[in-house]
């Protein structure tokens, strides 16, 4: 295990679901991260999908102690150095790139790099990441693939991100080469919009409560 993925794990701390969060006010960003870390979710992922985002990362690390926050979304070096710079934790890929490897590389900010097929996997592997991202996870082949890639990729661990739901959670989690899942089921917009932040704080704690069987 490199000495990145043992630091992107010990970040994690047996979190077994990574909220995923579009932040569209950032208003809503520090009470949101406050609620999924009562419900015991401080590590959360903050997608740079609004304009908000690099905003809200640095308000969540400023005014929410507890929180471990990643950036997600990140497509390119210049938003990884953006994000580094942002205070960022970590960083989350929705796939891998030569240039994202060797941002990555210089950065003592972990990478979380997206990949669906064993290519992309053992390219990750031979940079010297073997815990990567599966995403799209249900449009790609679902727990089903993963479990296959157990014994030829045997080494990598996976965050499988897409299409993950309470419901199936734990078809992953069940699978040795899986440690966490990445999901926007806890944190709901109608919620977040709402802020209803005693319902996203239950949603939370049903998730913390889910465990590898």
């Amino acid at each position: 295990m490199s000495s990145k993925t043992e630091k992107l794990i010990s970040l994690l701390d047996g979190q077994p679901v990574i909220p995923v969060l579009k932040i569209d006010d950032v208003a809503s960003a520090v009470p949101l991260a406050r609620a999924l870390a009562r419900g015991g979710l401080p590590a959360i992922e903050i997608t740079l999908r609004t304009a908000t985002a690099l905003d809200a990362i640095r308000r969540v690390i400023g005014e929410v102690e507890e929180a471990i926050v990643g950036a997600g979304t990140i497509l390119d070096p210049r938003q990884f150095e953006q994000a580094a710079e942002a205070g960022s934790k970590f960083i989350v890929s929705p796939g891998v790139t030569r240039d994202l490897l060797d941002a990555a590389s210089d950065s003592p900010v972990p990478l979380l790099p997206g990949a669906i097929t064993p290519g992309e996997m053992m390219m990750a592997r031979n940079a010297g990441l073997d815990f990567l991202k599966f995403f799209p996870a249900e449009q790609a082949g679902g727990a089903a693939f993963l479990k296959a890639l157990a014994s030829p990729l045997a080494e990598i661990r996976f965050c499988p991100t897409g299409g993950i739901t309470a419901a199936n959670a734990l078809s992953y989690l069940s699978l040795p080469n899986v440690a966490c899942v990445g999901g926007s089921w806890v944190a709901p917009d109608n919620l977040v919009k709402s802020g209803d932040w005693a319902a996203i704080e239950a949603l939370a704690r049903e998730a913390a409560g889910l465990r590898k069987g």
